[in-house]
């Protein structure tokens, strides 16, 4: 007698109302230190949940924002965390033009996760690294399961 196959349990997705509460928390964490900054927010699936640019963030802050979130999504990690791999003289030196959507390793992408799951990423762009890190830590630490 065989045994039953373990049945996958549904895990609820990131949801529009999730995405406006990691905007949120990102947006008043960088507010309170004074940086203007962009936020995006990715599904699993890499289609956009939710996106804003503050009126005095660099423009270019809006793409960072989105490759961040693009690249903890595709790697399923914190961006912070990858800087180092793809370094000349790092394991992942390559990593960065091997796909036709460029990914970017700098510190601000993070991946949001529901019960062990990937369900989504928070990108911001616009501070300083470190900063742009713990904005998007704040946010994904705002959402309440």
């Amino acid at each position: 007698m065989s045994t039953p196959a373990p049945t996958a349990t549904a895990v609820t997705p990131l949801t529009t109302q999730d995405a406006e509460i990691l905007l949120a928390a990102a947006r008043r964490a960088a507010e309170a230190a004074g940086v203007a900054v962009s936020v995006t927010v990715l599904a699993a699936s890499g289609h956009l949940l939710a996106s804003r640019r503050d009126d005095r963030a660099v423009l270019i802050s809006g793409e960072t924002s989105t490759r961040k979130a693009y690249t903890a999504l595709q790697l399923n990690a914190p961006t912070a965390g990858l800087v180092d791999l793809v370094k000349p003289d790092g394991p992942f030196h390559s990593l960065p033009t091997a796909r036709d959507r460029p990914l970017l390793f700098i510190a601000g992408g993070i991946p949001v996760h529901r019960d062990g799951r990937l369900i989504g990423t928070v990108g911001v762009g616009g501070g300083a690294s470190e900063q742009d890190h713990g904005f998007a830590t704040t946010a994904v630490n705002n959402l309440v399961w």
